[in-house]
This record gives C-alpha cells, sequence and structure tokens, in this order.
C-alpha cells in the first residue's frame, strides 16, 4: 500500500507532462527527466550507548587537605625529634582512640586522654596531667591534637606542638606498634 502511494505522485506527474505535451504542436521542447520517486525518511540509526564507565576516565579533582587552623603549632618531624632528645620535661598526650594505638601505633611513653573525653569534661581531666612539663599534643594528622593543645593552653598547660603520627611516619619518624594482649583462654571459652 505504502508503494502505491509513493508511485502516485510520479505516476501522475508523468502523465500531466505527456497530456501536455500531445495537446502542443510538436516541437523540439525538452522535457524534463520525470523527478525522481520521493524517497522515504531516512532511518534514524538507533543512538549509540556510551562506552562502559569503567573505560572512562573520570578526572575528580583531588579533595583539598583540611586546613590546620588551631593556635598549637603543628610540629614537623624535625621538631618533633628535637623535643623528644630531651624527654625529661616534655609530656606526650595522646588523643587517639584505643583502637587507633593498636591499629596504627604510637610512641613508647604517653599519656592516654581521649580527644571527645577532654573536650567534654575538661576538669575531670585536667587534674591528671601534671604541670611544669611542656606538652605536645598526638593525634593521627594533628588536627585533634591541635584542638587539645588550644584547650589545654586556655587552662594554663605550657602546650608547644601538635603531632600527627601518621605524618610523623611519613616523613620517616618510627612509631611503637602496639599489638593487642591475646585472649586467655577463659575468655576464649566464654
Amino acid at each position: 500500500m505504502t508503494s502505491n502511494r509513493l508511485v502516485s505522485p510520479a505516476l501522475l506527474l508523468s502523465v500531466t507532462l505527456i497530456g501536455a505535451c500531445a495537446q502542443q504542436p510538436a516541437q523540439s521542447v525538452a522535457v524534463a527527466p520525470p523527478p525522481a520517486a520521493p524517497v522515504a525518511a531516512p532511518v534514524q540509526a538507533a543512538p549509540v550507548a556510551p562506552p562502559p564507565a569503567a573505560s572512562v576516565a573520570v578526572q575528580t579533582p583531588p579533595k583539598a587537605a583540611p586546613v590546620y587552623k588551631f593556635k598549637t603549632p603543628r610540629l614537623s618531624r624535625k621538631q618533633f625529634d628535637a623535643l623528644l632528645a630531651k624527654p625529661q620535661n616534655l609530656l606526650l598526650i595522646d588523643v587517639r582512640r584505643p583502637d587507633e594505638l593498636s591499629k596504627i601505633g604510637g610512641l613508647p611513653v604517653y599519656l592516654s586522654l581521649q580527644s571527645e573525653d577532654i573536650q567534654r569534661d575538661p576538669a575531670r581531666y585536667l587534674a591528671f596531667i601534671p604541670k611544669g612539663r611542656v606538652i605536645v599534643t598526638l593525634s593521627n594528622h594533628a588536627f585533634r591534637a591541635g584542638a587539645v593543645g588550644d584547650l589545654l593552653a586556655r587552662h594554663g598547660f605550657k602546650v608547644v606542638g601538635a603531632v600527627g603520627v601518621q605524618t610523623y611516619e611519613e616523613e620517616g619518624g618510627k612509631l611503637a606498634k602496639i599489638a593487642p594482649p591475646a585472649p586467655s583462654p577463659a575468655s576464649a571459652r566464654t
């Protein structure tokens, strides 16, 4: 059916031209060839799917490092090692959780006060910190250490700096790995 409709206009045009020529006296007339049969609209190809996401390299901008915004100075490995060389008046306060200490490691001697505890109730914990010592606070990347260092300084303690132990280790410093104790036979049965 569709082909009849496509051919009909072309056939009609041809018949009209022939009829018109027959009514005219014979003379040399250039007759244009009949127009080509109408062409159906081009078939659109199915859209091509983009390649799988795994093969597309999407560049995401690197996350900006958090900004250290504390008054307590952030110490480099060199500065911290100089303080460790004179331990007699130095107090290290590690403000990380116990699981962070065992997983990441720490320094051999320190006072452990968790950051959220001392910030929530400073009066309860400040009594445990001896006065008369210079203090270095420790956390993984010095951010919690900086916050606690600022809090201690506001309460009259002499805080000389904050250290991120992971940063310290990345700069070549050595950490003591603290292995959790093996479970006792009694606790293994329960």
